[in-house]
């Protein structure tokens, strides 16, 4: 049985909020791979998204810890790059978010970052979940790949034990066999009837885990049809990670978007979202046709 639907509160993010008016898109690179490419990639999607008069939090990771293989580029750890994260928002005057995997790491990231992401992987360890609610930032839950979407509910309990009601949950894909993952547009739906706030991540919903010989694979053209799927069912934000060369990206390249591409991707996406949202006038039947009545003589 189904629980009663419930409206979503207003999540709040820096200076911004997922209010279901307008989607909120969570962008960046995957990883932080060097300083001055993160600046670029930071400047070129503010000048992309002022132009489009978007709601935009820059993404990205200091730290890949759950790579597969050993030798794979993790990044330049906690320190630097919520340095590196934090100097961005400043600059740009925009929300920051990235992934944290330790209660500590949690505490460390809040001093500059505006959102803390639990990986999907990470979804369910208590410890870290209420040490990033505890910071009093805003949470955004990645949704495991093993996990119900009506399962959330009990990690919003933990949120909200901790004393923050702040949180997003966002989809990325549920394990479909092995090395393949499926998205499933119906977990957007039942997660906000609980009153959640849902992001829809493109780009990690398209992965194909492990399945290219130690590293991720992935079909990154599907992440925009996905994306519009995804807006077109209901959500309040859109999560896409960019590269300028994904082929030369050092983490997730076959899943990221082109940069040169995202300004459209995002046109788009805005587009379907009010083709959703547009009121729709009432369509009344048709009047039954006249039947005439044959005159006998």
């Amino acid at each position: 049985m189904q629980p009663e639907a419930q409206n979503p509160a207003t999540v709040t993010v820096g200076n911004l909020s997922f209010d279901g008016v307008e989607p909120v898109f969570i962008l960046g690179p995957c990883v932080l791979e060097s300083e001055s490419f993160v600046w670029d990639m930071a400047r070129r999607l503010d000048g992309i998204c002022r132009a489009q008069g978007l709601r935009w939090i820059f993404k990205a990771s200091y730290d890949k810890a759950n790579r597969t293989s050993r030798s794979s580029f993790r990044g330049p750890g906690v320190e630097a790059g919520c340095r590196i994260l934090g100097a961005i928002g400043e600059e740009f005057q925009v929300p920051v978010t990235t992934d944290v995997h330790t209660p500590e790491e949690a505490r460390r990231a809040a001093e500059r970052v505006d959102l803390l992401q639990i990986p999907a992987f990470l979804c369910r360890q208590t410890d870290l979940i209420v040490a990033a609610a505890e910071t009093g930032r805003a949470v955004n839950v990645k949704k495991g790949q093993f996990l119900a979407p009506w399962d959330v509910r009990h990690i919003a309990d933990k949120l909200t034990a901790a004393g923050n009601a702040n949180f997003l949950f966002t989809e990325r894909g549920t394990t479909f066999g092995y090395q393949n993952l499926v998205a499933d547009m119906r977990s957007l739906y039942w997660m906000r009837q609980m009153g959640f706030r849902v992001v829809f991540d493109a780009t990690h919903s398209v992965q194909r885990p492990g399945g290219a010989d130690g590293t991720t694979g992935g079909d990154g053209e599907l992440a925009p049809v996905l994306a519009r799927a995804a807006v077109a069912a209901g959500c309040d934000g859109v999560f896409m990670e960019t590269h300028i060369h994904p082929a030369e990206a050092l983490s997730d390249g076959p899943n990221q978007i082109p940069l040169d591409q995202i300004g459209g991707v995002l046109a788009r996406l805005v587009a379907v979202h009010r083709a959703a949202t547009a009121p729709v006038a009432a369509v009344s039947e048709p009047a039954a046709a006249e039947v005439p009545v044959p005159v006998h003589g």
